[in-house]
């Protein structure tokens, strides 16, 4: 089982539409059983407010299945659950390792590091654009789901 957990700002905007988002790319590949994917948030301003409405307007527009929640912030104990910690951002990915107490396993990393090209997750809070953030979320939503299926096969063919 691969425990992901994205990680934004609030938990209103990117965070949860990337685990829609990916949530539906991996029942899609017949792989809901090998995943437990979360999305939590790097500060305290949003807990307990559901999905931001221009967000659930992208995610309807793209089909992508969602469901009502509520933003939750990550803890330190969050680092031992999950497997990949996946932040949107440097000021995430900066939250996130205060919060953790650091790195030391290597699990945090910015989502679209997974991607040929590195950078931050357009923030449609700031920016309105919900398509560009839809954008950057499906490149690294693919690209890391492409590069885990492959470790799982790498793992899963080195064992027979």
């Amino acid at each position: 089982m691969t425990r992901i957990l994205f990680v934004c700002h609030g938990n209103i905007c990117r965070s949860p539409m990337a685990e829609f988002m990916l949530k539906d790319m991996v029942k899609k590949a017949g792989e809901e059983e090998n995943f437990t994917i979360a999305s939590m948030a790097a500060t305290r301003e949003e807990i307990g407010n559901d999905l931001y409405p221009p967000a659930k307007r992208k995610l309807r527009e793209k089909g992508i299945p969602f469901s009502p929640r509520g933003a939750r912030q990550m803890t330190r104990a969050d680092y031992e659950k999950f497997d990949y910690i996946i932040g949107m951002d440097e000021e995430n990915l900066y939250d996130m390792r205060r919060i953790c107490g650091g790195d030391p396993e290597k699990k945090i990393s910015l989502l679209l590091d997974w991607t040929d090209t590195p950078r931050d997750v357009a923030d449609p809070w700031y920016t309105g654009n919900f398509e560009a953030t839809y954008r950057d979320l499906d490149a690294g939503c693919n690209a890391l789901l492409k590069k885990l299926l492959e470790k799982e096969k790498k793992k899963g063919s080195s064992q027979l």
